[in-house]
């Protein structure tokens, strides 16, 4: 199992970042979310799910994507995520934000990637740049530069 937990201050109000995890620009800040589309439940309600397509390398990992928290306050906004990609992995994603003042935000994403089977935790423990974290880093910078920008 890998986990991550990073966290940075963004110069931005908390309503502008949040923005950033909207259905119409959650592919600003995962580009490598080639589909994205509501097939279950109300948007942004706990246990609604998601269609998803995710480029990984040369392949096209589609899978159902299930909102698992949602909260949405002037000074506390969270949205959790779960999956299971490639029928290997289980994925969980929490991305929190924090009101610092009006234009500060504190963002937290955590998660969570674990080898369902003996195959997908073979794949993680051979996985020598730790991916997972990598990915965790890159999807931090782009938040931040999207919403500085």
């Amino acid at each position: 199992m890998v986990h991550w937990n990073e966290q940075r201050v963004i110069n931005a109000s908390i309503d502008k970042v949040w923005a950033l995890f909207s259905d119409e620009r959650l592919q600003t800040i995962m580009p490598q979310l080639k589909k994205h589309q509501l097939i279950e439940g109300p948007p942004n309600q706990v246990g609604s799910k998601y269609a998803q397509q995710n480029q990984m390398g040369n392949r096209l990992i589609s899978y159902v994507m299930e909102i698992t928290a949602y909260e949405d306050l002037p000074n506390d906004k969270r949205k959790d995520l779960s999956f299971v990609a490639g029928g290997l992995f289980r994925i969980s994603m929490s991305f929190t934000l924090n009101r610092i003042s009006d234009e500060q935000t504190l963002f937290v994403y955590s998660g969570s990637n674990t080898g369902i089977n003996l195959a997908g935790r073979a794949l993680l423990k051979l996985d020598p740049n730790d991916s997972s974290r990598k990915q965790a880093k890159e999807l931090m910078d782009r938040v931040l530069l999207e919403a500085e920008s």
